[in-house]
């Protein structure tokens, strides 16, 4: 669905867009900033949201950040445009906040063309829809705007390591979760895999009360080489 630019931008007309990105408007949305500010993210601190969509978490993240310090990257132009004509110019205060240009369509998680070291960057719901070779993408990319010791927060959806991936899986939440289709799940191993020979380290692996059971990856960034 996310990738149908065609299919999202007919949901967008219907005005569908909140629930398009998985609804739990304000439920989630509260949630991502609370984490990050329990992680430590202070108004005067970048941020960058990856896979921001339609800004169910960048409309707090912009109220609570001081002017220009939210920035986000998505796939779909069109849930950027109803993030900012909707839920952003419904506030006057976030418009003063958060100039349009800050938010980009990107398919390959760069987004060197802020020209922003960052000192933050989340991905709500990504990981979840991604096969392995897109996060590592994602994860060989990112490093490029992220600050020395900056933190990368992402939620996926966890199996145990010893349980084949093949097998789907209901977790306690009634959520099923799939190895070879969307929503994936993955084991921590998966990602201590993919961080090799990147200047990567998980952090932090992470229960957040996240209503649909995604747990939080902490990522830190160790080396300034890439």
């Amino acid at each position: 669905m996310y990738y149908d630019e065609q299919s999202v931008a007919q949901q967008v007309k219907l005005g569908t867009h909140r629930q398009l990105v998985g609804g739990m408007w304000e439920q989630i949305g509260a949630l991502q900033l609370a984490f990050m500010k329990k992680i430590g993210l202070r108004p005067d601190d970048l941020l960058l949201d990856v896979g921001c969509g339609c800004l169910r978490g960048g409309v707090k993240f912009v109220e609570y950040l001081n002017r220009d310090n939210y920035f986000g990257i998505d796939i779909s132009q069109s849930l950027l445009n109803a993030g900012y004509d909707q839920e952003i110019s419904a506030n006057e205060g976030l418009v003063a906040k958060l100039p349009r240009q800050n938010l980009r369509c990107v398919d390959t998680f760069d987004a060197a063309s802020f020209g922003k070291e960052f000192d933050y960057a989340i991905a709500q719901s990504v990981f979840t829809h991604l096969t392995l070779n897109s996060i590592r993408q994602c994860l060989e990319n990112l490093p490029r705007v992220i600050k020395l010791n900056g933190k990368f927060c992402a939620t996926y959806f966890r199996i145990a390591d010893g349980q084949p991936s093949g097998l789907p899986q209901q977790n306690r939440f009634g959520v099923v979760t799939y190895g070879y289709k969307d929503p994936y799940h993955y084991r921590v191993a998966d990602f201590q895999h993919l961080i090799r020979g990147l200047p990567w380290a998980i952090e932090d692996e992470l229960e957040w009360d996240h209503p649909r059971g995604q747990r939080m990856l902490v990522f830190s960034k160790t080396d300034t080489t890439i």
